[in-house]
């Protein structure tokens, strides 16, 4: 990877950290409603599997979204807009936290409804092989989504018509408060390709460079042959949600994981491996920072939706 490409995804996962504990803020201010799903300590999944996508490239995701929209693209303002409820929102402020979308970025939307965009992942994939486009679809999705029939079902019909699509598992450990060990039969999530013949790789979802180069090997794999399911093995170190108490696991647990976080290990391997100094990667930090606290700015100057138009967008013009 260039190094302006490599500082640049250094920046994307600082700005993601910074968005999200902004938004946890202001939820605890109660100017964020409804539900709120953090991405801190997943950051790596998302900017290393959509670093490695082309432009022609679908991404959808479900309901810990914001991460994947910054990485596609949103702007970080847009991002704010849309959880306070504003109209300069991606979605006019009627989407939420759980669906933020923008189509012009090829960004097709977070999903609140467990594994139920995996299907529509599958039609995506389809159209684009009806059309003959080597593009490929993106489809993240969490560990429990693993465990309900949307998956099977999706999984199975992408092999057996061999789309292109690249199933994306981000194994965080929990779905939402049961551990992968006590929910799943088969806890290493990528072995359950194996029952439709489909390729698949385990990756450290906490080194955003090795899910980059993983991402991009199986993309390949996805445009010439078919299916591919990566799993990346990763944790977040929030709550399910914002009301998550968090009973389910101990302090040590996700202390041991904090040694392991995702930007401070970019961080070293840039300094040591890279040729990247410590002021320049301060400088992205403070960068980050800014635009984190513009975007907040201009959320909330932003308008709420006109009430004439609370009946708009309902259907397709």
């Amino acid at each position: 990877m260039e190094k302006e490409k490599l500082q640049s995804l250094y920046y994307e996962m600082v700005l993601v950290r910074r968005l999200e504990e902004k938004s946890a803020n202001l939820y605890q201010q109660g100017r964020i409603g409804g539900f709120l799903h953090l991405y801190i300590g997943q950051e790596a999944v998302g900017s290393g599997v959509i670093a490695a996508r082309q432009a022609k490239d679908r991404v959808i995701t479900a309901y810990r979204d914001h991460g994947v929209a910054i990485s596609c693209g949103m702007e970080p303002k847009v991002v704010f807009a849309e959880l306070l409820g504003k109209e300069t929102g991606c979605s006019k402020g009627r989407g939420g936290s759980m669906h933020l979308a923008d189509v012009k970025l090829n960004f097709w939307g977070g999903h609140a409804i467990v594994g139920a965009h995996l299907p529509l992942a599958a039609g995506m994939a389809l159209a684009d092989k009806y059309r003959g486009s080597d593009a490929a679809t993106l489809c993240m999705f969490g560990d429990g989504a693993t465990n309900i029939g949307y998956f099977h079902e999706a999984l199975n019909l992408s092999m057996v018509w061999k789309l292109p699509v690249l199933w994306v598992c981000e194994n965080n450990q929990y779905g939402m408060g049961t551990s992968v060990e006590r929910a799943s039969a088969v806890s290493e999530i990528r072995q359950k390709a194996s029952c439709y013949g489909m390729p698949s790789e385990r990756v450290d979802g906490m080194d955003v460079l090795q899910v980059y180069n993983a991402t991009q090997k199986a993309l390949e794999h996805v445009r010439k042959e078919g299916p591919f399911l990566l799993e990346a093995l990763t944790y977040r170190y929030r709550g399910h949600s914002m009301g998550d108490p968090e009973r389910y696991r101990a302090i040590d647990e996700i202390e041991k994981w904090r040694k392991d976080d995702p930007i401070g290990i970019f961080r070293e391997k840039l300094l040591a491996d890279l040729g990247f100094s410590e002021l320049t990667l301060d400088e992205e930090e403070l960068r980050a920072e800014n635009v984190i606290e513009e975007a907040v700015q201009f959320a909330e100057a932003s308008p709420d939706p006109a009430s004439e138009t609370l009946f708009d967008y309902l259907y397709v013009e």
